[in-house]
Order: structure tokens, then C-alpha cells, then sequence
């Protein structure tokens, strides 16, 4: 699966899923999370959780996370 399908998806993974994929994604890095990183992902995603409606659309993140990441 492309990273675009990734993005795609995204919307449709229940919260149990999104929390999965974070983990797993999170894990993957060398660097370990800070006890106050951790707490602020997991923050985050509560205030999604709270309110989906606010969240940003798939592509409008897709568009951020590649200008954040590119060389």
C-alpha cells in the first residue's frame, strides 16, 4: 500500500485501528518518545476522538506531511 493510500484510508480506520497504526509507526523510529511526548500524542488523539469534525482532511494532511519531510 502507497503512502497516498495510507493517507486515503486513514478516515475510514476505526479509533482502536488509528491508535494501532500510531503505535506501530512510533515504534519504528530509533528515538524513543519522552514520557511528555507520549502523553501529548496520546492528548491529541483524545481531542480527535472528541471531535472528528475538526480534524483536517486527508490530502490537506498528505500536503503537510510531505513539505514537513521533503529534502
Amino acid at each position: 500500500m502507497s503512502f497516498a493510500q495510507v493517507i486515503e484510508e486513514l478516515p475510514r480506520f476505526t479509533a482502536a485501528e488509528r491508535q494501532e497504526l500510531l503505535r506501530n509507526v512510533l515504534e519504528l523510529d530509533d528515538e524513543v518518545l519522552s514520557d511528555s511526548e507520549l502523553a501529548l500524542v496520546e492528548q491529541r488523539l483524545a481531542a480527535y476522538q472528541a471531535d472528528t469534525a475538526r480534524a483536517a482532511a486527508a490530502e490537506t494532511m498528505a500536503v503537510r506531511i510531505r513539505a514537513r519531510f521533503s529534502s
